[in-house]
C-alpha cells in the first residue's frame, strides 16, 4: 500500500502533463522510472489507468475515477505541506517557476544566485518561455507574467510597471529623418515583436486622443532581444520595453522617438495558484524580487532617468 502511495504524484503528473517523459521533467526522474511506478501502480490495483499509444496517452474509465481522487489526495498533501513550512517559517523545498525569455535572462537569472544563498533549504527549476504556460498542468509554483491579465483563479501580485517607448539608433534616424507623428511613421522601416499579445496594431495616447497605426517593415521576430539588436544596427524603428533598452536610451545608443504620444502602460506581475496556505518559498522569491526591482521605480527606469 506504501507503494501506491508513493505512485500517486506520479500518477497525477503523468496525465497533468499528457506523457512519461514531462512527466519525468516534471518530477526529476527518468520516464523508465515513471512507466515502472506506473506499471506498479495498475497492476497494485488490478485496473488499467491508462490507454497507451506511440503518441498519446488518455485515461481509461477507472483511471478517470482513480485520477479525481489522486489529484484531491496530492492536493491535500500540498496543503500540508504548505502549511508545516509557513508555520516552521523557513522557505524550503523546490521552486519551480515559470518566467519570460528575454525578461527572465536580464533581470531573474542574475538574481538567482543571491536568492539561493539567502534561502540554501530552496532548490530552484526555472523555465523560459516567451509562451504562456499552464501553471496547474505544469506543476509551476509561481510565474512571471508581463502585460494585461487573463481572468482566471491565479492570485496576481504586481511586481513593477512595464514602460515601452518608440525609439531607434541615431544612425538610423540620420539616414531616414525623424517621425514627427505616428502618420509619418508610414515612411519608415517598423520592426515587429511577433509574439506581442495585444495585437500587431501599435496604439498610442497622443494630445488629441488615441491613435492607431499599423506597422510595416521587413523584420519580425520573436525575440527581444534580436530586435535590439537590429535597432543597434540601424534597421528601423521599433516600439521596445525599458527593461530591455533602458540602458541603451541612457546612453544614447538609441533614442526615443514621439514623447507625446505615449505607448500603453503595462505592469510585471508575479502570479502562483490560489492556496489556503501559500508556501514559504513563493511568499520569499516575491519579497526577494521586489526588495531588488525596486516597485513603481524600477532600477531601469531610474537609470534611464538618470
Amino acid at each position: 500500500m506504501n507503494d501506491n502511495f508513493a505512485a500517486i504524484p506520479v500518477f497525477v503528473a503523468v496525465v497533468e502533463c499528457g506523457s512519461f517523459s514531462a512527466a519525468g521533467v516534471r518530477l526529476g526522474i527518468t520516464k523508465s522510472a515513471v512507466s515502472k511506478r506506473i506499471t506498479q501502480l495498475e497492476s497494485a490495483l488490478g485496473a488499467r489507468l491508462l490507454h497507451r499509444t506511440t503518441r498519446s496517452l488518455s485515461l481509461t474509465e477507472a483511471g478517470e475515477q482513480y485520477f479525481a481522487y489522486a489529484r484531491s489526495a496530492c492536493a491535500v498533501a500540498q496543503e500540508g505541506e504548505d502549511a508545516l513550512t509557513r508555520l516552521q517559517g523557513r522557505p524550503r523545498g523546490m521552486l519551480r517557476l515559470s518566467v519570460p525569455m528575454v525578461f527572465g535572462r536580464l533581470h531573474v537569472a542574475p538574481l538567482i544566485p543571491r536568492f539561493l544563498a539567502a534561502c540554501p533549504d530552496v532548490e530552484i527549476n526555472m523555465m523560459m518561455d516567451d509562451k504562456l504556460v499552464d501553471l496547474i498542468e505544469g506543476g509551476y509554483d509561481l510565474a512571471i507574467r508581463i502585460g494585461s491579465l487573463a481572468d482566471s483563479s491565479l492570485v496576481a501580485r504586481r511586481m513593477a510597471p512595464c514602460r515601452s517607448v518608440l525609439c531607434a539608433a541615431p544612425a538610423y534616424l540620420e539616414r531616414c529623418g525623424r517621425p514627427a507623428t505616428p502618420a509619418q511613421l508610414s515612411e519608415h522601416n517598423c520592426l515587429f515583436y511577433s509574439y506581442f499579445r495585444a495585437g500587431s496594431e501599435w496604439q498610442f495616447q497622443g494630445p488629441d486622443g488615441a491613435v492607431r497605426f499599423q506597422p510595416r517593415g521587413n523584420y519580425q521576430v520573436n525575440n527581444s532581444e534580436a530586435l535590439r539588436d537590429a535597432l543597434l544596427a540601424g534597421l528601423g524603428i521599433c516600439q521596445m520595453p525599458t527593461f530591455i533598452v533602458g540602458e541603451d536610451l541612457a546612453q544614447g545608443r538609441l533614442v526615443e522617438l514621439l514623447p507625446a504620444y505615449r505607448l500603453p502602460a503595462h505592469a510585471i506581475y508575479a502570479v502562483y495558484p490560489e492556496r489556503r496556505h501559500v508556501p514559504a518559498k513563493v511568499l520569499a522569491f516575491i519579497d526577494f524580487l521586489l526588495s531588488q526591482f525596486g516597485g513603481e521605480e524600477p532600477y531601469w527606469d531610474v537609470r534611464r532617468a538618470c
